[in-house]
């Protein structure tokens, strides 16, 4: 009996040992289970945490980017706002490229992305109230250029006035004409006539009056003289004159003007061709202009 009692004795100990042991581990099963869960609810949690900032990160820097990309000159406080962003922006994408970041981190990146969304909208705000600026300034700097463009074409035409004015002013002018006909004979001995037949000369006296313009030194006069048929009298060359166009001319005569004072001159014209009856017309030119004129009238028989 004592046998018997010791064999279920064991059994028993053994049953309640082997019931402990599947306690045991269906104890510990369950427990390493749920912190298996709960440790992939938090990585779900962190990972979800993490995306939700990565897309506020991605919609700001858009944001941002498109900003800087439109507006490349930027200077001055708008340029440090703008650095400003993009280091922000470094910052914050340091952090959302490491593979495990912690929730402080991830709350300091959340911090800052705010933070970004503020720079980003002021930064807009200070663009557009500068463009605004420009606008005005722009449309002011066209007011002002075109007043230059007035004042410059008022000014290039007063200029132009005044040069026309003084080379108006510096052209000498001739009085006192006195036009003859004379015979010189091969002795030297002179006779003023009236007969076309018997002269061979034109005697030119005239006097230029004083210039307080013109400077003192030498003046170019052009002696035009046309006969009664309208040819040029013994034509010298041609010169362009300011409102008559082209005129052939008899002399050139090359004087020394002094300043403000009377020079009289007194010049002749000889021809080898004979004269003709009628009316000679003598013209002087200087810098173009027509300074005076005279006239003579020789007839056609006569002794002088």
């Amino acid at each position: 009996m004592s046998n018997e009692n010791s064999g279920n004795g064991g059994k028993i100990l053994i049953a309640v040992l082997a019931v402990a042991l599947i306690g045991s581990w269906i104890y510990f099963s369950t427990s390493k289970t749920e912190i298996i869960t709960n440790y992939t609810a938090q990585v779900n949690n962190l990972d979800s945490a993490k995306n939700a900032i990565q897309a506020d990160f991605i919609a700001v820097s858009a944001k941002a980017d498109s900003l800087t990309q439109q507006n490349t000159q930027l200077q001055g406080d708008l340029l440090s706002k703008s650095n400003d962003i993009q280091q922000l922006k470094s910052n914050i994408s340091n952090i959302l490229r490491k593979k495990e970041a912690t929730d402080k981190e991830l709350a300091e990146a959340k911090s800052m992305i705010a933070e970004l969304n503020g720079k980003v909208a002021g930064l807009f705000t200070d663009l557009a109230k500068a463009q605004e600026e420009n606008k005005v300034l722009t449309v002011k700097n066209e007011v002002l250029t075109t007043e230059n463009t007035n004042l410059n074409t008022n000014l290039a035409s007063t200029t132009k006035e005044k040069e026309r004015l003084q080379d108006i002013g510096s052209t000498l002018h001739a009085s006192s004409f006195s036009i003859q006909a004379v015979r010189v004979k091969e002795d030297g001995s002179e006779k003023v006539t009236k007969s076309a037949k018997r002269a061979n000369t034109i005697r030119l006296s005239f006097q230029i009056d004083k210039n307080k313009i013109t400077p003192s030194g030498t003046q170019d006069l052009y002696v035009c003289i046309t006969a009664p048929n309208g040819v040029s009298f013994s034509e010298g060359g041609k010169i362009n004159t300011r409102e008559d166009g082209t005129k052939a001319y008899s002399n050139k005569i090359a004087v020394q003007y002094v300043q403000n004072a009377v020079l009289p001159i007194s010049y002749d014209v000889k021809q080898s061709a004979k004269f003709v009856e009628g009316e000679y017309l003598v013209e002087v030119y200087n810098n173009g202009f027509k300074i005076g004129e005279g006239k003579t009238t020789l007839k056609k028989g006569g002794l002088f």
